[in-house]
């Protein structure tokens, strides 16, 4: 059935080709924020292929199509989409617009909604296609729009105005000082298209993106500090205005397109970000005159430092979060050895309950990764895209979950025995353990960043041949996005400089395709050390199966570590718990050795 509502759709989008007089069409995951979450009204990607994945981009051709992912869902993609539809590539190894390149002849035009891509890509696709003499076309109306008949509704709810005791710093004050980076970048006004970005400039939240908790929006900030904020107005509640404070102004989406020209007819400098802010936007600027200062989202940085207040917040978070945690991880234990084996939604919907019984607690912050067994190898696995696994015995089982709080996000992974490991199991843990201490516990001067520490959560598992293939650490925003930029620990990517205040996963894992997987994440925090280095502070408290701890692979001063990190779990956590809870912690938080 699937496989031919496909076909009806693939058939919709290939009408746009003589109409636009165009032999391809593009579809990325992404919509026109660009972000990494999007809301199921903008989920075109998979209406057109099934792919429920958070990266990757469809090319169809008249006759034939192709899905191009990376390697977080080389083994996911091929579930979800049909081979009698579409080829599958490696969208690193085989970027789509090279593949492109190499099957449309001279002469050929690819259509595209520059809505959807940024300027970068815009720029880059450009001049890769022209060198092969084809050219890249925008098109006005959006085929899949145009078909989709059953597309969601958009959510209604109001954006909630979040206090400065939880931001720690007023609106007002926030638009100043990012006005005068304006100011010094030489640009008269910044054009903001990341929704996380816009929340935390105005001190607001929203419902519109799961498990994101932004507005739909777009915005423009000037040098002087004064905002004009593009979004539906029925979102915003009447104290609205008294929260932001003077200087922002709000207009509906339909306007921007007229504020981006008027900007061109003053002959004004905006600044603009190439890789986060789509092209629709600067093309439209470039069309009416204006000049376009290329540089990073002016609130990233800002945003990526979390202050005081906000290092408060998530610090009480991830004890309340902990707790939670703990209570089901017991839970898990006491069930296995009452010879209950649950499958992966009853387990994600237990500690979902857990979670939505803590105080501030407004929704998930992604959804969780309740992998049973073989699943587990699936870095990215959704237990909602087929059915749930059950578990079973003496292999593992992997929760990656976390929490949007009033006062901040978590994320935490850990990955526990169901009844006895075995001696691979213990070795393969302990190797990836190892590497997370490693990073943990690093010290580097200021300057560094996150691709230069990332070796050191692999280099144990390097030593046995083996490697992970995705990033070890991602930024995580407070109360926004649990993937949050510049900051990353990664092979490759962003060079940013790790910066105090900026908060970061640690997750190395190891991956045993079709039999288990396992990662150990914890969230930590840049900090200035006495002596003017920088180095981390963890911020999450959950115990480490024990029972996956080969301490004859480790060193003394890991084994301290683990240690002193459980002394400090048991010491974080002990008034969270009661009763039941609370013995398994204390035998849980024990010396390793």
């Amino acid at each position: 059935m699937m496989s031919k509502i496909i076909h009806e759709r693939l058939t919709q989008v290939r009408a746009a080709f003589a109409v636009n007089n165009i032999d391809a069409y593009i579809v990325p995951r992404a919509d026109e924020f660009l972000g990494e979450y999007v809301p199921l009204q903008n989920e075109r990607l998979a209406w057109v292929s099934g792919f429920t994945g958070s990266a990757g981009m469809v090319v169809v051709l008249e006759t034939s199509a192709a899905i191009f992912v990376d390697g977080r869902y080389t083994i996911q993609v091929r579930q979800q989409v049909s081979a009698d539809h579409y080829e599958f590539h490696h969208l690193i190894e085989e970027p789509p617009m090279l593949w492109l390149s190499k099957n449309l002849g001279a002469g050929a035009r690819v259509g595209f909604d520059s809505r959807m891509h940024s300027y970068s890509w815009y720029e880059e696709s450009r001049q890769l296609l022209t060198k092969q003499e084809i050219e890249l076309v925008e098109i006005s109306q959006n085929p899949i729009d145009k078909h989709w008949q059953d597309r969601p509704e958009a959510s209604q709810s109001l954006a909630l105005l979040l206090s400065e005791a939880f931001t720690g710093e007023s609106s007002a004050s926030k638009r100043r000082r990012i006005g005068e980076d304006i100011g010094r970048l030489d640009a008269d006004i910044a054009l903001l298209t990341q929704l996380d970005s816009i929340a935390w400039l105005l001190n607001i939240r929203g419902a519109d993106v799961p498990r994101l908790p932004v507005l739909l929006s777009f915005a423009t900030l000037d040098k002087d500090g004064q905002v004009v904020l593009y979004t539906d107005p029925r979102k915003l509640t009447n104290d609205f205005s008294s929260h932001v404070g003077d200087g922002v102004t709000i207009r509906h989406f339909e306007e921007l397109q007229s504020a981006l020209e008027t900007m061109g007819n003053g002959g004004l400098k905006v600044l603009a970000d190439p890789l986060t802010a789509n092209a629709w936007c600067q093309l439209r600027c470039l069309e009416s005159g204006a000049e376009l200062v290329a540089g990073t989202d002016p609130v990233l940085i800002p945003k990526s430092q979390k202050n005081q207040a906000e290092l408060t917040g998530m610090k009480n978070c991830h004890i309340r979060d902990g707790a939670a945690l703990s209570r089901f991880l017991h839970w898990v234990e006491s069930e296995v050895e009452a010879g209950k084996l649950y499958d992966e939604g009853e387990l994600s919907d237990k500690l979902e309950s857990f979670r939505m019984a803590l105080s501030d607690i407004q929704d998930l912050s992604f959804d969780t990764i309740s992998a049973a067994g073989a699943n587990g190898a699936l870095c990215h696995y959704n237990h909602l895209n087929g059915d749930p696994a059950k578990l079973t015995l003496n292999n593992l089982y992997l929760v990656d979950s976390g929490g949007q709080y009033l006062d901040g996000t978590t994320d935490v992974t850990r990955t526990v025995t169901i009844g006895e490991p075995s001696a691979e199991h213990r070795k393969m843990f302990t190797l990836v353990l190892k590497g997370h201490i490693a990073l943990a516990t690093a010290t580097f001067p200021k300057g560094t960043g996150g691709m230069q520490l990332d070796v050191l959560a692999r280099q144990f598992l390097w030593g046995e041949g083996y490697d992970y293939d995705h990033g070890t650490g991602h930024g995580v925003g407070n109360f926004l996005s649990v993937h949050e930029g510049p900051q990353s620990i990664a092979k490759t990517g962003s060079k940013q400089a790790l910066l105090p205040g900026m908060v970061l996963s640690n997750e190395p894992g190891y991956y045993k395709e079709n039999c288990y997987g396992i990662r150990c994440e914890n969230l930590m925090v840049v900090v200035e050390q006495d002596n003017g280095m920088l180095g981390f502070e963890t911020l999450t408290f959950a115990p480490f199966d024990l029972r996956l701890v080969d301490s004859s692979l480790m060193t003394a001063n890991e084994i301290e570590w683990l240690n002193r990190y459980h002394e400090d779990v048991r010491q974080k956590l002990s008034s969270q718990l009661t009763g039941a809870d609370l013995a398994w912690l204390q035998v849980a938080t024990q010396a390793a050795v």
